[in-house]
This record gives structure tokens, sequence and C-alpha cells, in this order.
């Protein structure tokens, strides 16, 4: 019998590095034992896949600490942690010499831009170790974004991973500064100016994967505050169905998209999967025989298939002149990556009308205000019924892991419409899912096509209102009602489905 086998196993558990005074952290790493508290005790810990180096490890030490065995995730999660402790203490032992370790951040100016995997570089400066592996975590823990922000005393890394922001770190104040002069040094950014915002992009090959990344740095007041968006590639963008609308919405926009002409709008707030949603459209009509252009701030999505423009405000090229010059270029669709002034969708309604499939986004609660929204802009309401062909309004939601979700006993339920004897769940945590209760995203949204009916109202200058009676008297499906859908058949949590909107919806509706 191996001696691994008498001891004591932990599974899916989410450690944290206990750093003892007898023990050298660096030794420790490279030998496989690690330390953390289990249960209250404090426990040596290793895995099956390193047990002889751990062993020896263990044995010189002569400790009494009690020795066990960690499943691999739990133990490359602490493994993980040790590594990130270790960067912040030779980060800290180095800052007295801040001055020669920017000079070689500056001679490593370059260091990202020339196609080099991160994950090869082992002997670089510590702060460009450290940034490299915060874009790595980012890119394991599949992040849209990284926070990185400065407080009284100390700074905190944080990384959006599904819509929301999880705590990944927290750093000394003088390593923060240390760090983000790094970021601006690989994104082109005035190192020495800190009073204004400043804007900037660099691209990162992490693990053979090349990513964009797009850099704001703001002062606020205690120091400078930097959010990096990491942008997508064309191989990233989900197909319609991954999209997770109900397959009635899939059925109804596929044969909408191979419309000859008109204007397709897909309305929600910020950061409800609005672009996503478009490009998968794109990817779904791209053809060779189709030119396809876009007008995007910024773009987001990358993609071989079409011909995509960044706007541009300091050159002059907004989407209203862009869109003037996309029209002279023979598309036969268009895409706008948003309709925010009446100049804007005065052109996009004319293209809509000459010819083109023009799709793009407005920023409003469901699909009936889209309609009012144009009219506000100042678009005649006869424009709005020869041009629009409907008009999607869409959340993203959170999917519950299916390998920890429970059934939630809590009574909300009753005050949303929901059966008292429909079992309802949520999230609970697990190794697979990071603790977290959730596993990904999905889409949710309510979709409105234009018929005669709803064209004469918007010809008598109906308001929001009245347009989505007509939608209930129709059978459209509003968004609360897909939102109540996904929480009964167990894809979500009735409190994640109230986080994207639903009691905000449910006023709406009544």
């Amino acid at each position: 019998m191996r001696a691994i086998d008498n001891l004591p196993r932990f599974e899916d558990i989410d450690p944290y590095p206990e750093l003892l005074p007898e023990v050298d952290p660096e030794l420790a790493i490279k030998s496989g034992l690690l330390f953390t508290v289990l249960d209250s005790t404090p426990y040596a810990v290793i895995s099956e896949e390193y047990t002889l180096d751990a062993f020896n490890y263990y044995s010189r030490l002569g400790l009494k600490i009690p020795l066990a065995v960690l499943d691999k995730k739990s133990y490359e999660r602490l493994y993980h942690r040790f590594l990130e402790l270790r960067s912040e203490k030779v980060l800290d032992s180095d800052l007295q010499n801040e001055q020669e370790l920017v000079d070689e951040e500056m001679e490593l100016a370059d260091f990202l831009k020339v196609s080099e995997d991160i994950l090869a570089s082992e002997e670089s400066a510590p702060v460009i170790k450290f940034v490299n592996a915060l874009f790595y975590h980012a890119m394991k823990r599949g992040a849209s974004d990284i926070h990185i922000e400065t407080h009284e005393e100390r700074g905190v890394i944080r990384f959006r991973v599904d819509g929301v922001l999880m705590k990944h770190s927290d750093l000394d104040k003088r390593v923060v500064s240390s760090v983000i002069s790094r970021i601006k040094v690989i994104s082109n950014l005035d190192i020495s100016e800190k009073r204004v915002p400043q804007d900037g992009r660099t691209r990162v090959k992490i693990a053979g994967k090349s990513m964009d990344i797009r850099v704001s740095v703001l002062p606020t007041y205690h120091g400078e505050r930097v959010v990096m968006r990491i942008l997508m590639e064309s191989e990233d963008i989900p197909s319609l169905k991954e999209l997770g609308f109900a397959p009635e919405i899939n059925r109804k926009f596929s044969k909408l998209l191979f419309r000859p002409y008109g204007m397709i709008l897909v309305t929600g707030p910020t950061g409800s999967g609005k672009s996503t949603t478009l490009h998968a459209f794109l990817q779904k009509i791209a053809t060779p025989e189709k030119n396809i252009i876009t007008i995007e701030d910024p773009v987001e999505y990358k993609s071989e298939k079409i011909n995509q423009i960044q706007v541009n405000p300091k050159v002059g090229l907004t989407f209203a002149s862009g869109l003037r010059s996309i029209l002279r270029q023979d598309p036969d669709v268009i895409l706008v990556g948003e309709i925010r002034d009446k100049e804007t969708a005065q052109i996009a309604v004319q293209a809509a009308l000459t010819g083109h499939l023009l799709l793009s986004t407005l920023h409003t609660n469901n699909a009936a205000s889209a309609i009012t929204r144009l009219m506000d802009m100042g678009i005649e309401q006869f424009l709005i019924v020869s041009s629009l062909l409907g008009v999607l309004s869409q959340r993203l939601v959170r999917n519950l892991c299916p390998e920890c979700k429970k059934i939630d006993e809590d009574d909300l339920k009753l005050r949303f419409g929901i059966e008292p004897k429909q079992i309802v769940y949520t999230a609970n945590g697990c190794a697979k899912c990071n603790f977290t209760g959730y596993i990904g995203r999905s889409a949710v949204g309510e979709l409105f096509l234009l018929d005669e009916g709803s064209k004469e109202l918007i010809k008598e200058g109906a308001q929001e209102g009245e347009l989505r009676e007509y939608m209930r008297q129709k059978g459209y499906k509003s968004l609360p009602e897909y939102l109540i859908q996904k929480v009964e058949n167990g894809e979500t949590s009735l409190s994640e489905a109230i986080r994207a909107g639903l009691a905000e919806e449910m006023r709406d509706e009544i």
C-alpha cells in the first residue's frame, strides 16, 4: 500500500495559503508541498501528481503539522494563490530599486508587442511578471474586464466574470503605481501624465491565444484607476443557438436576417450583450457574396468575414459621418454600433429604405420603447413603419452550476406569480464553478416584429404602453415571462433574474 493511501483527502474545496515562519514559500512551491487551514486545522497538503519531492521536503522540515491530499482542482487553486503571494513579495522587495525597475520596463517596452507568448517569460522584471500573470489569470477565469483601483492605503484588483465584479487580490499602494506604469508602457500611454484620463490599446499572446485589450486610465482622488476590456476574436463569437434565446425567438429572427433590406434593432442596458448578439447575426449571414461593413465604438470582435471601422471623433469619424461613407461603399449589410443621435438615426433609416439591411442598438428598457425613442429623436412615424422590421430587447443572466445548484427554500417566488409547488433553484458553489454557483451566461429577450396592426398604431403616434398592450394581445411573450421561464426550468436563480431586471420589468408590466 502506498503511503499516500493512508492520508486524509479533501475534495471540492476553496483553500487559501497559510504561511509558516519556519517554511520557505519558494521551496514549498518548488517541492509541491503547500500549506493551508482545513476545518480549523493547519495542514501540509499535496497532490497525487507530485508526491516524491513533497514527501522528501516534508520529512526534512520535521513539522508536527498533519499531511493531507487535495484533489487536482483544489490543489491547483491553492498553488496559484501561493504564486500570487510570491509575486507580491518579490514586488515589495524590489520597490526600493523602483527607478531601476522603471528603466528596465522602458527597455522592455516592446515585450508584449512582438507576438511573444507571455507565459514564456521567466527572466522578466517582477512588475512585468505580475502584469503578465494578471492577464493569464483573467483569461483562465473568463474575465471580460480587469479593474485596478487605488484606494487610500491599498490597491485592489478585480475581475468582471459573467457580468459580476469579483475581487482577485489586494496590493500595496506602491506596487499599484508600478503596475499601472507597466500597463501604460505596453499601451503606448504617457507614464508621466497622471492628471488627465488616457485611453490606449495593447495586444498580448497567452498560451498561443492572442487578445486585444482596450485600456482606460482615469485619475481619482487617491491615485489612478485602470480598466482593461478584453476584446474577443471572431472564433469567440457564439452562434445564435449558443446565445441562449428561446427557440421561437431564434426561429423568427433567423427569418428576419435574410430579408433584403430594412432595419433591425437590439435594445437593452449597457452590458446586456447587444454587441455580441449583433455579431452573432453577422456571422450567420456572412457569405462571400455579401459586402458587410460595420462602424463600431470600439471594435469588440475582430472578424475576417466583415469590414470593420473604428469610430474616432478626434479626426471627425463619428457614427453619422462613417455611415455616410459606408453608403458609398456599395454595402449589402451595415452594422452601426449604436444610434445615439438624430443625425445617425436619420441616415440609418434612409439606408434601410434604400435597399440595405441595417443592424444597430439602442439604449432602451424594452422592445416597444425603441419605437418611442426613435420618435423622440425626431424620426417621422411613416419612416419608422417603412424601415423598421423588428426590435429585440435583451438581458444576460448567469446560468446555475448544474453540479451544485440547490433548491431555493425562500418564498420570494410567490411575489412573481410562480406556483407554490414549482421547484426553483438557487446558487450554492463548488470547485467546478469556482465557488460562485454559476457557470457562463445566456441571453433572454423579447422580440417585437412589426405587422400591419402595429404599423397603424405607430402612424397614429401610439405610446409605449399602447404598443406593449398590442404585443400582449398578439401573443408576444414579454421579457419578464422569459426570465421567469428560465427560473422555472432551473436554468437560473430567482435572485439572478431579479438582478437582470425582473423586478423593474414587472413594474413596467403593471
